[in-house]
């Protein structure tokens, strides 16, 4: 009998969930101010970051069934910052406190670093309306 893969992992929306904060990040830094699609983007940093959230607890509980006790407590330490930042971030922006989102998002660079962004590849169809989703308490 062959192994089964499945091509739509926990690790793999978490890869795909960081590329995409990284490109908002890296395209809010090329801005000067901070206007509507920047508010998109920090809404969408917003649901990506909920959403890392929810992947890293689905790896802990798949780990805790294997007894990986010391793993999956060691994976929910590296990423304890997730819960405070999406906190801030989210309060920040459904608030309207602008000045605080570039303290939150700066808190975020070092955190997705190491992703290289030599070419966008989200389209701006991926955060459009996100600040209004968020505010309507959408997902």
């Amino acid at each position: 009998m062959s192994r089964v893969f499945s091509t739509d992992s926990v690790g793999k929306r978490r890869r795909q969930l960081r590329r995409t904060i990284a490109e908002a990040l890296r395209r809010m830094a090329s801005k000067t101010t901070f206007d509507q699609e920047s508010q998109d983007l920090a809404a969408l940093i917003v649901f990506s970051l909920r959403r890392l959230e929810e992947g890293v607890e689905q790896t802990c509980v798949a780990w805790e069934k294997r007894d990986y006790y010391l793993k999956a407590d060691r994976f929910r330490r590296e990423w304890e910052w997730l819960e405070d930042t999406t906190y801030a971030l989210e309060s920040a922006l459904l608030l309207a406190q602008w000045d605080q989102v570039p303290t939150v998002l700066a808190t975020l660079f070092p955190r997705f670093a190491d992703i290289t962004v030599a070419k966008f590849t989200r389209s701006a169809d991926l955060w459009a309306g996100a600040y209004q989703k968020l505010t309507k308490g959408e997902n």
